[in-house]
Formats: C-alpha cells, sequence, structure tokens
C-alpha cells in the first residue's frame, strides 16, 4: 500500500502515477481510517477542538482529498477503466458521508463542544465552523428517526450515482458526434486555426477531410462563421439533442432527470421542507424561493425590453442583409456575429488574433499582482496530460501562498465547460500551514503548426473568472478548513470574486499589456479596443434573459414542479412564454445536457449567477469610484472578502468593504440596461 500515490499525502499529488487499480485500495483504506476515526471521537471527552475536531477532520480530509483527486481526473481524462473504478466507489464513499451526517454521537459532541466554556474564547471562524456543523447535522438527518435515517442515506447515495452517469452520458454523447466533412468549401468562413483542428481531428480517425465535432472550440466557430447554413443546422440539432432518447438508449438522461427530481423532493420531505428549493435555500443568501423568483422576474422586466430589442434588430438585420426570412435558432449566432460586425467594423476572429495564450496569462497575473501585492510564477509538479502547467502564488516575501494547475485546452474524455476545484485547502496546524492548492480548468481550443494558442475575448474573461474563483481559494487567510477558501461561503455568494475579475478585462491599460498580436506581436490597437468597448454591451438584453431562462426554470423545477401534473419540457416551455426571446425548437432538449443543476452543484442554485453579479458588479464600482487607489481598494477587497472565506456571512463580507447594502445600480449600468 506504501506504493500507492492516492495513499501519499507527503507532498504534491502524484497524478502522473494514479492508476485505476489504485482507487478501490485507497479507499478502502482510507475509508477504515476515516470510521475509526468517527468511532474515536464519539468517545472522547471531555470534548475540546483539539481532542474532538482536529483528529476527526485529519482523518477525514485526508479521504476527501483522495476522492477529490479521482473525481478530477474523471472529469479530465475520463477512461473506461478509470469510469468503472469511479463508479464502484462512489456508492461506498457516499454511504460514509451521509452516515457522518446523521451521526447522533457526534451531534451531541458538537452540541457539547458549543455548549463549552471553550466555545467563548473562539474566534469568528471557529464558531461558524461549530454553528455550521450543528446546522449541517439538521441537515443531513441526524435528528431523523432510524427508517428516516435509512431512506435519507439511500436516497443520497442513488443520487451520487445518478449525477454521475448524468454527467457522464452528455460526456460521451458529445464525444461520440463527428461529421466528416470532404468538400472544403462546406467550410468557407470558419477561422484558419479550426479548419486546421478540424483537418487534424479527420486524420487522427484514419479519414479524409474533415471532422466537426461537438467541443466547444469547434461548434461555436461554426455557429458564429459557417457560411454554409446547412453546416450549423446539423450540429446545432446534434448538440442539441445529446443524451436524450433522439440517440442510443444508454446515454439518455430523460429517466435520469425524472428520478433525480423525484429524490431530491423525498430527501426535502424527509427533513420537513415544503420543496427541494426551500431545504437547498437554508445554507444560502437568498432567504426563500419567492424572494429568488421575485428577484429573477423582477430583474426580467427590466431586461425584457432590451432583449425584445436586440432580437427585433437581428430579424430586421438577417432579413435585410443576410436574405434569412426566417431567423432560425442555428442562424443566431452567424447573424449576431454579422451584424456585429456591420455596426462596429470589427470581428471576433481579428480581436481573437491578438490574445496570444503567454501575453493573457502575462496580463492575468499583472492584475492580480497590482491588486494584491502577490505574485505568479511557473512552478512544476506531476501532471495528468502533458498540456498542464502548474504555478505557484507568493507573498512579497517570497514565502509560498498557494499553488494551481491550469489546463486550457479541449480534448476527448475531458468534461465541458470551464470550473475551478479544490485539491487542498488552506488549513493551519501544530506543524504549521498547509497551502491551498486547486485546479482551473477551460475548454480552449490549442495552438496550431507551432503558433501558441489565441483566445477570444469571452475566453479571456472566462479565463479571469475562473482565476477569481481560484483566487478565492488561494488568498484566504483562514486556517480552519470548513471555512477556508470557499468551504462555508453561502452558494449564491461564490461568482461574486470570480465575475468581479471579468471586469479587469475591459480596461484599456490592462488589454493593451496582455495583447501581442500572433504574428506580428503588435498590441491590439486603441481603436479596436474602442470598438469592442463599443460593442460591450451588444445583445445584452438577449443574454441576460437567456439567463433568467435558466434561472428560472430551475427554480421552478425545485419549487413547485408537480410531476403528476406536468412535464419538465412543459415547464421550461412556460418558463420560455414568460422570459425567451430566442426560443429552442420543441425537439431541443436542453434539460438533459443541463449538468449545472443534474449533476453539479446549483440545484435551486442556478440563480446564483445572476444574485453574485449584483454583488461583483458593485463590488467592481468601488475600485471605479477611486481609479488612483486601486492598490488600497483591493488590498480593502482582499481584507474584507477573499481572505475571510466562509469565517463569517458572505453579507457582511460585502458590507464590510462596501461600507453599505449591496444595490443592483451597477449591474444594470455595466449591461447596458439602463433608461
Amino acid at each position: 500500500m506504501h506504493d500507492n500515490p492516492l495513499l501519499d499525502f507527503s507532498g504534491l499529488p502524484r497524478f502522473d502515477a494514479i492508476r485505476p487499480d489504485h482507487i478501490g485500495p485507497a479507499i478502502d483504506t482510507l475509508l477504515a481510517q476515516a470510521e475509526a476515526a468517527v468511532a474515536a471521537a464519539e468517545r472522547v471527552a471531555p470534548v475540546t477542538w483539539t481532542t474532538f475536531v482536529t483528529p476527526l477532520e485529519d482523518a477525514t480530509e485526508r479521504l476527501w482529498r483522495a476522492w477529490g483527486q479521482v473525481g478530477h481526473l474523471q472529469a479530465v481524462v475520463n477512461t473506461p477503466e478509470l469510469r468503472e473504478a469511479y463508479n464502484a466507489n462512489l456508492p461506498k464513499v457516499t454511504r460514509f458521508g451521509s452516515a457522518l451526517g446523521q451521526n447522533l454521537a457526534l451531534y451531541a459532541q458538537y452540541k457539547a463542544l458549543a455548549a463549552s466554556p471553550e466555545y467563548a474564547t473562539y474566534d469568528a471562524a471557529r464558531r461558524k465552523v461549530v454553528d455550521n456543523a450543528l446546522r449541517d447535522f439538521r441537515l443531513g438527518g441526524a435528528e431523523l428517526d432510524d427508517a428516516a435515517k435509512a431512506r435519507f442515506s439511500a436516497a443520497q447515495e442513488e443520487l451520487a450515482a445518478l449525477s454521475a452517469k448524468f454527467s457522464q452520458n452528455v460526456l460521451d454523447a458529445t464525444d461520440a458526434f463527428g461529421l466528416y466533412v470532404e468538400d472544403e468549401a462546406r467550410l468557407a468562413g470558419l477561422p484558419p486555426e479550426v479548419v486546421a483542428a478540424a483537418r487534424a481531428a479527420a486524420q487522427k480517425d484514419g479519414r479524409p477531410g474533415w471532422k466537426l465535432t461537438l467541443q466547444m472550440p469547434c461548434y461555436l466557430p461554426v455557429q458564429a462563421y459557417a457560411e454554409d447554413r446547412g453546416l450549423r443546422e446539423a450540429l446545432y440539432r446534434a448538440n442539441g439533442v445529446r443524451a436524450s432518447e433522439a440517440g442510443p438508449a444508454e446515454l439518455d438522461n430523460s429517466g435520469l432527470i425524472d428520478r433525480i427530481l423525484a429524490l431530491r423532493a423525498e430527501l426535502a420531505a424527509l427533513l420537513g421542507f415544503a420543496s427541494y428549493a426551500e431545504y437547498s435555500l437554508a445554507t444560502k443568501m437568498a432567504q426563500s424561493p419567492g424572494e429568488v423568483l421575485a428577484f429573477l422576474r423582477d430583474l426580467a422586466s427590466r431586461a425584457l425590453p432590451f432583449a425584445h430589442r436586440d432580437r427585433a434588430e437581428l430579424e430586421a438585420f438577417a432579413r435585410d442583409e443576410l436574405g434569412l426570412a426566417v431567423l432560425e435558432p442555428w442562424d443566431l449566432g452567424y447573424a449576431s456575429e454579422k451584424l456585429k460586425q456591420a455596426r462596429y467594423s470589427y470581428s471576433e476572429q481579428e480581436v481573437k488574433r491578438y490574445f496570444t495564450e503567454p501575453g493573457v496569462l502575462a496580463g492575468l497575473f499583472g492584475v492580480i499582482e497590482s491588486l494584491y501585492g502577490v505574485t505568479v510564477v511557473p512552478d512544476s509538479a506531476p501532471a495528468w496530460h502533458e498540456d498542464v502547467r502548474f504555478f505557484r502564488v507568493e507573498d512579497a516575501g517570497g514565502r509560498l501562498v498557494g499553488q494551481f494547475y491550469l489546463d486550457l485546452y479541449a480534448r476527448e474524455g475531458k468534461r465541458g465547460g470551464a470550473w475551478m476545484d479544490d485539491c487542498r485547502n488552506r488549513r493551519a496546524g501544530a506543524d504549521g500551514v498547509q497551502t491551498p492548492l486547486v485546479y482551473l480548468v477551460c475548454n480552449f481550443g490549442k495552438g496550431v503548426d507551432g503558433k501558441p494558442a489565441t483566445f477570444t475575448h469571452n475566453e479571456v474573461t472566462t479565463l479571469f473568472h475562473e482565476m477569481g474563483h481560484g483566487l478565492h481559494q488561494l488568498l484566504t487567510a483562514i486556517g480552519d478548513l470548513p471555512v477556508a477558501g470557499i468551504n462555508g461561503v453561502e452558494w449564491d455568494a461564490v461568482e461574486l470574486p470570480s465575475q468581479f475579475m471579468e471586469n479587469f478585462c475591459w480596461e484599456w491599460d490592462r488589454v493593451r499589456a496582455m495583447t501581442a498580436h500572433v504574428d506580428s506581436g503588435e498590441p491590439l490597437p486603441r481603436e479596436l479596443f474602442g470598438k469592442m468597448l463599443a460593442a460591450r454591451n451588444f445583445q445584452s438584453g438577449m443574454f441576460t434573459v437567456r439567463q433568467l431562462e435558466f434561472a428560472l426554470f430551475d427554480m421552478e423545477l425545485h419549487s413547485r414542479f408537480d410531476p403528476a401534473q406536468d412535464s419538465v419540457l412543459q415547464l421550461l416551455e412556460r418558463v420560455r412564454d414568460e422570459v425567451a426571446v430566442n426560443r429552442a425548437p420543441a425537439w431541443h432538449r436542453f434539460p438533459h445536457q443541463f449538468s449545472h443543476i443534474f449533476a453539479g452543484g446549483y440545484a435551486a442554485g442556478y440563480y446564483s449567477y445572476k444574485w453574485a453579479e449584483v454583488l461583483s458588479a458593485d463590488a467592481y464600482a468601488a475600485f471605479e469610484e477611486a481609479p488612483d487607489q486601486l492598490a488600497q481598494t483591493g488590498a480593502r477587497f482582499l481584507a474584507e472578502v477573499l481572505s475571510r472565506g466562509g469565517s463569517r456571512s458572505a453579507l457582511e463580507n460585502f458590507t464590510a468593504f462596501r461600507g453599505r447594502a449591496p444595490s443592483i445600480d451597477a449591474l444594470l449600468r455595466h449591461s447596458g440596461m439602463t433608461a
């Protein structure tokens, strides 16, 4: 067992050495150690932080760290063998987590700790740890009778398996599609790097011509630039019915959706909640589903006039300039790009040539240094793929603050989208401080023909967004694991630091410094940036209501949906009746791919993006109000928001930074949705 890399916690994870056959033995060992620690914690007396919390955290942290590495690998280098090992061990890990959350003896120990004289001596972070633990025991079913506990645990275990299967189905359905094109004329309009990548993909399969896929670096450019309308439609249709009844039965998520919703409703009912949404909001800033729905509908009332105007302008342009009498869903991206070029005299592809990977990373790291006084430098570590890069963050004295992996490019076997996840969180102990370690994952196109990768401006903001999440984790000053970094932060506030970082992609000095044309090395011209700035809120009304469509669907689904009276697709259509201006076809199966809510952490929480955007826009406004005090404002944001983690409420963090409650005004102004 000493050769098992998943059991080695002496340094950085040995990702280059982990094999599927390591997973079962390691998890069994760590589960046994954790269960022994739980048994000891149940009996310890007197209950103190040192005798109770620390040893319990020691054992459980090792388990969650190892399992986190397994889950991460499943997301970024998925193979049949790895998936089999993951699925085989998932029920054991879920079972342990459920039992831990329902352990009455541990619950009693935490109650004793909260009532002890020692509790009064704790700082705010440690008191929050204890208070959150008591809350989570109640939410985990600790107060249920034995029969209800057993049912609660079984439902949680089944949910974990179903969520994993949902995500795997989406990945497999995405990877399974390939459209081979032998007539190069059909590729007219596509950027050269997309054509080159399609050529390489076909050659890899031993096929002539070009292979088009549903990976985002291929799919999005086809929708935006392909002059062949049939090509756009073919990929749109294939993308829209992934993981549904239109494909292989074994990849159909229809039944999984129904079962996931039924189990969530059952869990909530067992705990006495009227809906899963109420259960979900028990740990969030928002107080009730009604408050969230009112927030979303208020924002919709403000955005819809702008969205209808956007749609009308696009229809008129498509009809008059492109000869498209009917604007189909697969025309939206293409017509929008043509309209943007006509209105602002630039294209995203023109801009993309200036955002090369080395320049963007240097610019990103420069923003971090100027805001927070830390530096990001290259580092080395074992990785799961040759494309992965590794960095360290150092303070002004050269001391290690944290480290992160950067996995930028799309590939088969890698989950779509972009995300940050923690590998190891900050923790202060008798032996010193354990520094944080995080993953930053994107799905951008790789450079071709020996040239560096180039990013669209939207991809640049995505990278800044995920780095914002990473900084929340890396720059925490909290030493207690359950409230360090994003741990313990209300889910509807976790997007604050990430959305906040996006704003710096719109500052001229920042953009100029991070751009260098892939061929000439020249920075982005000021005139071109001016056009980008003028187009910043291009179709922001349409974009806003699309996000509101997703958020309303999610909240309605988890608060008021009755499967006996309705279907999931019927509910989605009613939401679209209310807010959609770009209607998906009836055959489209968006819910079957909505991994955020069926396989991620956003069930009854997708509204968090817009909720936190109010906070992030208002936070950035503090920097706009004092442009000559960047370092001072950045230091205050670090001290009151980032470094605090979950040690106090998100509202307290925001109010301490801003000096008042949040206001929606900055969001409306930044989105161009003001009168």
